[in-house]
């Protein structure tokens, strides 16, 4: 017999509490330190981002916040805190829907801890990124086990791993880039955010990771956890739906922090490319942010507009997010129902 509540906790990657440099540190030192982020030992971590990267990167990260923020606040935040009314109001009464962010606020930690205060009997945890990797929904997971072990009475955990393919999730998407002309632009990306190939390695078990040049082009047993295999899964679904050849898209990757080898090919690499190859137009996706933020608005929609111009391109155009449009919020409340 259930007596409780069901608890619902939806996680975001997070956001700086303001655009100020300052707060900006204070995101990025939390962020970067956390061992699936950036995994190499302790102590080399920590030099390289309280040294280094924090100080360095905080200011002109706070530049580009600065360029994101609405009067109400990050955006990332903003639509975070509407998915979260939207899909309690849906499930009702025999829920409690929490938001958390895996840095910064509101934390997972405060989360929890209305959750328990609510005397749930179970909580399903869903963190908002469609593929799963290890520095995104597996240290979320992380951070909840590491929260509730300290607890003397734990409910009934259920962890929703990742839904790149999920069929509903998938149409919006694709109908929200049926408001664009497809067919007046010369390419498509799926431009997703990156990762270190070590981390694709480390999740392998099967000693398939990046064996061939097509080992994520198809998902199996053996890269069922591979984040770049998701993500060319979750291309396809959605050029699918559209209609598109092969030949009119590409799967890319953006955002590469350092000099090792990321997942490729780089965004950044394929749009010179295009451009030298005399395209004007390029439409593009960004399929692993399910709410516009700092890589898809700044990024892709300031930073790659301007340099596509340089190259000789002329319009960049992003395909909005999921941000809280009603039928995502549907999408979510269905998946945490089972």
């Amino acid at each position: 017999m259930v007596f409780g509540k069901k608890g619902v906790l939806l996680v975001n990657l997070g956001t700086p509490n303001s655009p100020t440099r300052g707060d900006v540190y204070v995101y990025l030192k939390e962020f970067l330190t956390d061992p699936r982020v950036i995994d190499i030992p302790w102590l080399p971590r920590q030099l390289l981002v309280k040294g280094i990267i924090a100080p360095f990167r905080s200011g002109s990260s706070a530049k580009l916040y600065q360029e994101l923020w609405t009067p109400d606040g990050s955006p990332i935040k903003i639509y975070g805190e509407r998915v979260a009314a939207g899909v309690q109001e849906l499930l009702g009464d025999e829920y409690v829907v929490e938001l958390g962010m895996r840095y910064q606020n509101p934390s997972i930690e405060s989360a929890l801890k209305k959750l328990l205060a609510k005397q749930v009997s179970e909580i399903t945890v869903l963190a908002l990124f469609p593929q799963y990797a290890s520095a995104t929904t597996g240290s979320v997971h992380d951070e909840v086990m590491r929260l509730l072990r300290k607890e003397q009475a734990i409910p009934s955990l259920r962890f929703i791993n990742s839904y790149y393919d999920h069929a509903p999730m998938i149409e919006i998407f694709a109908d929200n880039a049926r408001q664009f002309d497809l067919d007046s632009y010369d390419h498509i990306l799926f431009s997703y955010h990156g990762l270190p190939q070590r981390q694709l390695r480390k999740a392998d078990a099967c000693n398939h990771c990046l064996k061939s040049a097509d080992c994520c082009e198809s998902i199996s047993i053996k890269n069922q956890f591979c984040y770049s295999a998701q993500c060319y899964g979750t291309t396809k679904a959605i050029a699918s739906l559209l209609n598109l050849p092969s030949e009119r898209y590409t799967t890319c990757f953006q955002s590469r922090l350092g000099k090792d080898p990321w997942a490729q090919p780089y965004t950044s690499e394929i749009i010179e490319k295009l451009a030298h190859g005399g395209a004007k137009r390029l439409l593009v996706f960004s399929a692993a942010f399910v709410a516009d933020c700092l890589e898809t608005i700044i990024e892709i929609g300031t930073e790659y507009q301007e340099e596509f111009e340089k190259m000789g391109g002329e319009k960049v155009d992003l395909v909005p997010s999921l941000n809280d449009d009603p039928r995502w919020i549907k999408v979510v409340a269905d998946m945490v129902r089972g």
